[in-house]
């Protein structure tokens, strides 16, 4: 890996590195990591309009270019909004976009344009780009065997196939290099996002379980701090889910992924009407000038153009009937991954679910403790009352006057003794009267 970094990405000043550093450290607002090791001095200079590139073709080989935006735009026939997704100074969300010679790939740290022959990624220091460029440069270099013995395969079909047949797959399971750099993209997206989901389940779980034994400030902000994240998260991975469910609902959007078959239309049609306009000229028909249509016979004109819309005809059911085998491949990878994204959201679903859980029991127990309270306090208020009657009749016998109670040697005893029991019969009655309104537990 290192090796790579250092082919792929020559040094840079030492001014350039501090703006990297400090643009790194700052987080993003919307919790998702920032891409890494991007010369983000290089991206400002406006005047210059260039930047770094990184080529893998067909066979493995990595290059590093220096592109400008309009260059790239006429390169892969793309609009200049399709590369502002590309760009690390904004925060887009993942999208896949099918255009008519490239596919415009958005998904996390990966960023790249795939066209029919070369994959373009951003010149970046981030370990998953480094990452996705050696796996492609594996699977291609792996792939370049099972294409010889395919080769080989192709000429014995050949011979029991019309030339009609001949642009088509002679193996349901080959991949065209448009869908293998797909897939390792949709791999590292869903492998980055599953890894994500799942320190944080390692994390949230042991902070989960504390929090129901000790409630604290701390453990709950550290639990604010962890709901935060999650939710981030979750949105990302909802995001990578719909837009590959979307282009499985989109007939359209798959056919237009298929970068290789048209382009192998495209050759074909070419080599056809070369062959047409040669025959033609050895016909001794001249192309460049107009055919006067009272020098030509009908009978020649009749037979071009029901030439003509034979083929035509022929040529749209064979397209058809490709471009539905090869929608069905596209299904199938995109299905693949989609139960991948799936099953990372319903692991971040579950994991919400349990948050939920664990913040209800924490209401429960706040709403217990709450309830102790105000049953405390009601039975603090009603001691308070019969304690008030003492004071009642202390006001009563501590006024200035005279009667013949005062002068009894036992009238001080009986007025404590009948206070007393008038109190103890009062609060008896009202603790009875909260126990009868369920006010109290019995």
């Amino acid at each position: 890996m290192s090796e790579l970094k250092e082919r792929l990405l020559p040094p840079r000043p030492a001014s350039a590195m501090n703006l990297r550093d400090a643009a790194v450290s700052r987080p993003s607002p919307s919790g998702r990591a920032p891409l890494l090791g991007v010369d983000v001095l290089g991206l400002k200079k406006r005047g210059q309009g260039l930047r770094s590139w990184i080529r893998v073709d067909t066979s493995g080989n990595t290059q590093v270019m220096e592109v400008d935006k309009f260059t790239m735009m006429r390169r892969c026939d793309l609009p200049a909004r399709d590369l502002r997704l590309l760009d690390p100074l904004f925060v887009y969300p993942s999208t896949i976009l099918g255009r008519e010679k490239a596919i415009v790939v958005n998904l996390e740290q990966i960023r790249c344009i795939i066209t029919a022959d070369e994959v373009l990624l951003l010149n970046s220091l981030d370990n998953y780009v480094l990452r996705y460029v050696v796996e492609l440069q594996q699977r291609l270099k792996t792939s370049s065997v099972g294409e010889i013995w395919q080769q080989e395969n192709a000429q014995l079909s050949r011979r029991r196939k019309s030339f009609d047949n001949g642009f088509e797959n002679s193996s349901p399971d080959y991949l065209p290099f448009e869908f293998r750099a797909l897939e390792i993209a949709l791999e590292a997206a869903c492998t980055f996002l599953d890894s994500q989901a799942s320190e944080l389940e390692i994390e949230a779980y042991p902070l989960l379980d504390e929090l129901t034994s000790k409630i604290s400030t701390l453990n709950l902000e550290r639990v604010r701090r962890l709901k935060s994240r999650l939710v981030a998260l979750t949105r990302r991975v909802q995001k990578v889910r719909d837009e590959i469910e979307q282009l499985m609902d989109d007939d359209g959007d798959m056919a237009e992924m298929y970068l290789t078959e048209k382009k192998r239309r495209m050759e074909g049609s070419l080599y056809g009407d070369q062959s047409l306009l040669g025959y033609r000229s050895n016909d001794g028909l001249s192309v460049s000038a107009p055919v006067s249509p009272v020098s030509s016979p009908p009978d020649s004109r009749r037979l071009d153009k029901s030439l003509s819309i034979a083929r035509s005809r022929h040529d749209s059911a064979r397209s058809s009937e490709g471009v539905t085998e090869n929608i069905e491949e596209l299904e199938m990878l995109l299905e693949a991954y989609f139960v991948v994204i799936d099953s990372t959201l319903n692991k971040l679903t579950s994991l919400k679910e349990y948050i939920d859980d664990t913040e209800d029991f924490i209401n429960i127990q706040l709403d217990n403790v709450r309830n102790q309270l105000i049953q405390f306090e009601l039975l603090l208020t009603t001691a308070t009352f019969v304690v008030a009657i003492f004071g009642v009749v202390a006001g009563i016998f501590g006024m200035n006057f005279e009667i013949d109670f005062f002068n009894q040697p036992g009238a001080f005893r009986w007025v404590l003794i009948i206070t007393g029991v008038c109190g103890f019969v009062i609060f008896s009655a009202f603790v009875w009267f909260f126990k009868y309104k369920r006010l109290m537990p019995l």
